[in-house]
């Protein structure tokens, strides 16, 4: 027979015995000792240097060369590179277009950053989200992107947090890159749901950078891809941060800065090339993404 138990008006004490679980940590990063995004012109180069700290170098739009341990190593857009400590190395673009190029360099004693010993590795399109919020966290917290100092300059009344928001930012994508490495070697029969979506996007950004110099629409993209609208913008959006327009016209200006910094052609010619409506409509999407207008960024990179 079942025994019964009859809980009314009485109050049943349980004690419980709670385990503080201690949290493995991966990837720990104590310091970060530089961050800059260089806009490099077609004949930059960089005699080279060695520091007993990681630098981790991302190349964001055209190609490079970087020396290290000895060997010439040629890198293009979506790729990075990990210069381990006391680790001399050099960098130079390819002398047939301008560069975009993220750097950051940081102090971590973690095993786990053995993985990024001597690695050149593509960044998969979901991943390059924690960069841009890097870039954009820094903007906020810190003085001048683009200094040549060495030392961080904390702004007067940066937001709270955001050191430590660059820090695991920074850590999320380590930890991130290590996951799509190991997932890349799992192979599997069927791809999951997560592989075909970035799949996908990686689609959509291809069709993006062919289109470049001419229009494309979000239609046309869904369209060529047969997908819906609503679709294809939900998981571009989750994958990179941004809207398919957004990147667009942010893939259009960043292709602008490479030709005004190439100085063949005039605002108005650069315009009618990236297939803008007009220069006035150029110079507004200019200022929006670029945060100053194509004059003040001509005169911010002319050699002295």
């Amino acid at each position: 027979m079942l025994q019964t138990y009859n809980f009314v008006n009485k109050v049943i004490k349980l004690k419980s015995n709670y385990i503080k679980h201690k949290i493995a940590n991966l990837i720990t990063i104590s310091k970060i000792v530089t961050i800059h995004y260089y806009e490099f012109d077609k004949n930059f180069y960089y005699d080279g240097e060695s520091h007993d700290f990681w630098e981790m170098v991302y190349i964001d739009a055209g190609n490079v060369k970087i020396k290290a341990n000895n060997k010439e190593i040629s890198l293009k857009q979506g790729e990075v590179i990990f210069h381990k400590p006391n680790e001399f190395h050099t960098l130079k673009t390819d002398k047939e277009a301008p560069a975009n190029v993220f750097v950051i360099s940081f102090v971590c004693s973690s095993d786990s950053m053995r993985f990024f010993k001597n690695k050149i590795m593509s960044v998969p399109s979901k991943l390059k989200k924690y960069i841009s919020a890097i870039v954009e966290e820094y903007t906020l917290t810190f003085n001048a992107m683009a200094t040549k100092d060495i030392k961080l300059e904390l702004k007067e009344n940066p937001p709270i947090g955001g050191q430590q928001m660059i820090k695991t930012y920074l850590e999320q994508f380590l930890i991130m890159l290590i996951r799509s490495e190991n997932d890349h070697h799992n192979l599997r029969i069927f791809p999951s749901k997560e592989i075909m979506e970035n799949h996908l996007v990686s689609r959509v950004i291809h069709i993006i950078e062919e289109h470049t110099y001419n229009k494309i629409t979000v239609d046309q993209i869904c369209i060529n891809l047969n997908y819906s609208r609503t679709y294809l913008s939900k998981i571009f959006k989750t994958a990179t941060g941004y809207t398919i327009l957004e990147y667009i016209l942010m893939n259009k200006i960043r292709e602008a800065k490479k030709l005004i910094r190439d100085e063949r052609y005039n605002f108005t010619q650069i315009s009618d090339l990236l297939a803008f409506d007009n220069p006035h409509y150029f110079s507004t999407v200019f200022k929006k993404i670029a945060n100053m207008t194509p004059t003040d960024y001509k005169n911010s990179v002319k050699t002295p």
